[in-house]
């Protein structure tokens, strides 16, 4: 099985988390989006969506990290402990709740506040204009609230006393805001306790392999800067924020 990964992206560390965690064989194949490699002609023929993460399982390929996971915890049930995606009715269907919910709330919120920080210094040459920035900011509060208050709550986990796949999609997601300077475990114990869980379930290895490509010294923009950015990423940053 080959997976079309770039760690820099929040569902491909969950894919690679929960994979890696799960000693799920796989083949780590790069996709550099700084480069637009997912523009490319090559990963056109494997992906016409042309965005990652995508597996390709023999000749079955799939798109989609939440499909994805799914699709490893049914092939793999065998020997997968059934906390990460339950087959008790109920509880899978918390799961399903958070994966559903979190594409349009934490996910675009923490998203936005990233690329503001990263991508719009870079692209336009200029700061973020103050306003917008605490615009982004406000939104990914909102959704951090209900994260913390709703699917979390008083549980050890965001599902029940267990961790489960909307654990690991949401911890790939909320570290994105936080790589750029904007902690938001920082005023939140409950919410820094749950990371934790997370990463001791997860392995504190595993966790800093995988976000290491956000975290490292200079983080992202820095990366953005050097290298710059294809144009056909400066055409869709600017349609997405002017």
């Amino acid at each position: 099985m080959e997976l079309y990964l770039d760690l820099r992206s929040q569902p491909c560390r969950s894919l690679f988390m929960f994979a890696k965690a799960n000693a799920i064989p796989f083949q780590f194949k790069l996709v550099d989006l700084a480069k637009g490699e997912q523009y490319g002609e090559e990963f056109g023929k494997i992906s016409p969506i042309r965005k990652v993460p995508v597996m390709k399982d023999g000749d079955f390929v799939l798109t989609e990290s939440v499909a994805i996971l799914q699709y490893l915890v049914e092939k793999h049930a065998s020997f997968l402990a059934d906390h990460w995606y339950p087959a008790d009715l109920r509880q899978r269907a918390r799961v399903n709740e958070y994966l559903s919910w979190q594409q349009m709330n934490l996910r675009a919120h923490g998203s936005k506040v990233f690329l503001l920080k990263n991508m719009y210094p870079v692209v336009m040459g200029q700061e973020v204009p103050e306003d917008k920035m605490s615009s982004a900011v406000e939104e990914l509060t909102q959704a951090v609230d209900i994260l913390e208050n709703y699917f979390l709550g008083e549980s050890l986990f965001l599902c029940g006393a267990s961790i489960s796949l909307a654990d690991v999609v949401a911890m790939a997601e909320i570290m994105q805001p936080v790589s750029s300077g904007v902690d938001v475990f920082s005023t939140r114990p409950k919410l820094s306790a749950w990371r934790e869980r997370v990463k001791k379930e997860v392995g504190v290895a595993l966790f800093d392999e995988a976000h290491a490509a956000i975290m490292t010294s200079g983080g992202v923009a820095q990366t953005l800067r050097e290298g710059g950015l294809p144009q056909i990423f400066k055409d869709k940053f600017k349609k997405a924020f002017l």
